[in-house]
């Protein structure tokens, strides 16, 4: 598929994905004659994960390397070494630290609408 259609499906503007291939996050699987970027499924699967990524704050580095734990360039996947488990490890904890500190954040955020509401509701006008 066209990068059009990756873009539809992900979610994920032109820009985005252009600038993920730019900086060697994800590239596209082929290139039409005409040079369109062609994707595959598997390219999908890739950008979704980078989307999954990027609101938990990894920096690049730490996305490239944790897409090559995830998705090795190998035909067949190899066990993963000591040093590897222990990065994806790693990787694990720091996305769940970041997800407590996010529900934190949407707490404070709800906290305040709620109380947006309180007081729009206590017979306040709007105009």
């Amino acid at each position: 598929m066209q990068i059009g259609e990756a873009a539809a499906r992900t979610g994920l503007s032109l820009r985005t994905i252009r600038y993920y291939e730019e900086v060697g996050l994800v590239k596209p699987t082929a290139r039409s004659q005409g040079g369109f970027r062609l994707y595959t499924e598997a390219d999908l699967a890739r950008l979704e994960l980078i989307k999954r990524m990027k609101p938990l704050g990894f920096p690049l580095e730490e996305m490239r390397e944790l897409l090559e734990l995830l998705h090795p360039e190998a035909e067949s996947a190899v066990p993963l070494s000591e040093v590897q488990r222990g990065r994806l490890v790693a990787f694990s904890e720091a996305a769940e630290r970041r997800c407590r500190e996010l529900k934190a954040d949407l707490a404070t955020a709800e906290a305040l609408a709620a109380t947006l509401r309180e007081r729009l509701g206590a017979g306040s006008t709007v105009t």
